[in-house]
């Protein structure tokens, strides 16, 4: 079978920082595929550990068979999107997988979206509170859904939906790919789409595309029922910044917002688009 001429990029970054968003307005471009987070990190991670060591198949596959073999999922999920030029490819799971990605797709870029982590956790928490007769798959048990201290705390572990994200674009911030890493902040995307958007099409490499920034409205129902979550991946039809106060208490809220450390780049070579930069 002939592989796809396809070009693969890569969205991921922490949950509620614009991966949703940025996707709605990339796919305005008819070259490009994005949308919400795919399976194919799940399917990676399943095969990789299938034909690794310790799996009773492992000494069956050859270390140039597990190349392709991953290389192959890409190609094959998105084969029907054959007559799209560019794929990105969403899933909060790339941060930590950058040497394959490296090597799988040596031109490939990876886009993380990052927010102050206090921020994510008071927008996960009014999302949880939207709906008080929902318990969400956000959380195992009582113990972890109490409270909201339980609630963020339990977010923040570091095999959990924030914590795991936070610690994954840490290690790609400092490892030897970041230099095809590109962070971009919340709030400057929400404020001032039309002067990240240049930046981030410069960044790979492609001609820019004139986006309609009041014209979006995506939304993902099933998908957003499935996690008991309604209105998790909900795009507005005009991108905006809405500031407002936080729903944390103040000392939870103080917990976690300075974990920012893609504002410091002395040590890392990835690229870093913020209000300071």
């Amino acid at each position: 079978m002939t592989q796809s001429p396809q070009r693969f990029h890569f969205i991921s970054g922490l949950p509620r920082s614009g991966s949703t968003l940025l996707s709605a307005i990339l796919r305005q471009n008819p070259r490009f595929h994005a949308g919400v987070s795919s399976p194919v990190g799940a399917f990676f991670s399943s095969v990789l550990a299938n034909v690794s060591a310790g799996s009773e198949f492992g000494r069956m596959v050859t270390p140039g068979q597990r190349r392709a073999l991953m290389r192959g999922l890409f190609h094959n999920y998105y084969e029907d999107r054959s007559d799209m030029e560019i794929i990105f490819d969403t899933n909060r799971v790339w941060c930590a997988r950058m040497p394959a990605l490296a090597e799988l797709f040596p031109q490939s870029k990876v886009i993380a979206c990052v927010r102050n982590v206090a921020w994510v956790m008071d927008s996960l928490e009014r999302k949880y509170r939207a709906d008080p007769f929902e318990n969400t798959k956000l959380f195992i048990d009582d113990i972890e859904r109490n409270t909201v201290f339980s609630r963020v705390d339990t977010l923040g572990q570091r095999n959990r939906m924030v914590g795991f994200a936070w610690s994954a674009l840490k290690e790609a911030f400092y490892s030897e790919q970041a230099g095809s890493l590109l962070v971009v902040e919340y709030d400057l995307l929400a404020q001032s789409p039309e002067k990240v958007l240049p930046l981030i099409y410069q960044f790979i490499g492609e001609p820019y595309f004139p986006h309609a920034f009041d014209n979006l409205a995506f939304d993902t129902p099933e998908f957003d029922a499935n996690l008991g979550v309604p209105g998790l991946h909900k795009v507005r039809e005009k991108v905006s910044f809405q500031p407002r106060l936080s729903i944390l208490p103040p000392d939870l809220f103080a917990n976690y917002s300075n974990m920012n450390f893609w504002t410091d780049t002395a040590n890392s070579r990835a690229n870093v688009i913020t209000a300071q930069t």
